[in-house]
């Protein structure tokens, strides 16, 4: 399992553009329990696709999985790989999104994307890809609103 990852144990440079990341995935060892995996990136960081300023984001991700976990380094890669990537905060947001579901055909994730104001006014953005299951414990993101975040 392990020995087929590329990024494990080496050293890794951070990709160019998201685009250009290797997102990798391990075996699930219990494919047939309900349970949500949660990471928390508190300092996303994009460039505004007009500006070419930093934008910040807190960044929650929770998904269910079915046969695959996310492997975390390859992870933290693809998320670094924003750093220099142009895009809107809804772009950024939903490109996380959606690679991931593409590589894990999760049971259920949502992310939040909670970015900090620029021109004093926060853009957050959330998506999910349906109902969470039945009786899973799904706790609060834990971001509060806008107020000073940090």
């Amino acid at each position: 399992m392990a020995t087929s990852l590329k990024q494990l144990g080496r050293r890794t440079t951070l990709p160019a553009s998201p685009e250009k990341a290797l997102l990798e995935r391990v075996a699930n060892p219990h494919p047939r329990e309900t349970y949500v995996v949660r990471f928390t990136c508190p300092e996303f960081t994009a460039l505004c696709p007009v500006t070419g300023q930093p934008d910040f984001a807190h960044l929650v991700i929770d998904y269910v999985p079915r046969r695959w976990l996310v492997e975390s380094k390859s992870l933290k890669l693809f998320l670094g790989a924003f750093r220099n990537h142009g895009a809107f905060h809804e772009e950024c947001t939903l490109a996380v999104a959606q690679r991931l579901v593409r590589l894990l055909a999760p049971r259920w994730l949502r992310i939040g994307g909670y970015w900090y104001p620029r021109g004093g006014m926060p853009i957050d953005v959330f998506y999910q890809t349906g109902a969470p299951p039945r009786r899973l414990w799904l706790p609060e993101q834990g971001v509060p609103p806008y107020r000073g975040r940090g």
